[in-house]
């Protein structure tokens, strides 16, 4: 099953695949699919991580398998013919998750995504992003980003790149940072504190930063309390393409550097960025730049 579907910029909406591991109902985003698969027996790898289940090579390329399964504690599909592997690609890495079945996929605004509370997503520790209620049933949003940091944590941010960057001075500079994972979040939050960077908004979702920003439009007071917006893209209530577009479209905000931070950052992510005025895009790994990217655009 190939996917390719490219909805237009800044609609605040997105595609949803819904599988099933279990009896459990889950969903990706679309945008993070190469294709989907279906389950061949992998190649073992010795003292892998738990939650690797082995290797495949589906054409020229060796891919990794998370048991989804494993990961979440729950049982392990009794009737392999039906199972799955989405394959995926962010944060530049192209990983395959062992699913137990494919349901379909949605068309769905990130308004109508449920946040979820702290009772069920527990601070940094949390994989679920977000719940869709549809046909009577929740499907749980998860941060693969998150599942896949957790098997190795190089993968999230490269903390080393800012500890290369020395000692600097000290900037104050007013930046918001858009970011609904807390882990991610507090990780930005002290590699930037690390940059120099000290003076920081923090918003979880695109919705919350846009309402910063309407208050400091209706104070008058924008250019003394905002100096750069980092967003993340898929984010409940509203996404970072949709907070672009608002932004680049309104003419008091315009001018607010507004730099794309997202593990979803290929070709057709980079084009619809660019339509809605984002001044840089960049993969989550790469903090270190980042750094320069912020530089750059305050000084500018």
């Amino acid at each position: 099953m190939e996917t390719g579907i490219l909805l237009e910029s800044g609609t605040n909406e997105l595609e949803v695949l819904e599988f099933k591991v279990g009896e459990n109902y889950f969903g990706i985003n679309v945008a993070k699919i190469r294709e989907i698969l279906p389950y061949q027996k992998p190649t073992p790898i010795p003292n892998a991580h738990p939650f690797i289940e082995g290797i495949f090579m589906p054409r020229d390329m060796i891919i990794s398998i998370v048991d989804l399964a494993k990961c979440m504690k729950l049982p392990e599909s009794e009737h392999k013919a039906s199972d799955m592997f989405i394959v995926t690609n962010f944060n530049k890495l192209n990983v395959a998750f062992h699913v137990h079945s494919v349901v379909g996929i949605h068309r769905v605004s990130w308004q109508d995504i449920i946040k979820p509370d702290e009772t069920i997503s527990t601070g940094k520790n949390g994989i679920a992003t977000g719940i869709i209620k549809m046909d009577e049933k929740l499907i749980i949003i998860l941060d693969f980003e998150k599942i896949i940091s957790d098997i190795n944590p190089e993968t999230g941010l490269k903390i080393s790149d800012v500890n290369h960057l020395g000692v600097r001075k000290r900037n104050d500079s007013p930046i918001i940072i858009a970011e609904d994972s807390q882990l991610l979040n507090a990780l930005i939050v002290d590699c930037l504190s690390k940059a120099g960077y000290s003076n920081i908004i923090n918003t979880t979702n695109g919705q919350e930063a846009w309402n910063k920003l309407l208050k400091f439009k209706e104070d008058k007071s924008v250019d003394r309390n905002v100096k750069c917006v980092i967003t993340d893209i898929e984010m409940p209530q509203m996404d970072g393409h949709h907070l672009t577009k608002l932004i680049k479209t309104d003419d008091d905000l315009k001018h607010i550097p507004v730099i794309i931070f997202s593990s979803l950052i290929n070709d057709d992510m980079k084009r619809k960025g660019e339509l809605l005025g984002a001044d840089a895009q960049l993969t989550k790994p790469e903090i270190g730049t980042l750094v320069d990217a912020i530089d750059r655009l305050i000084l500018r």
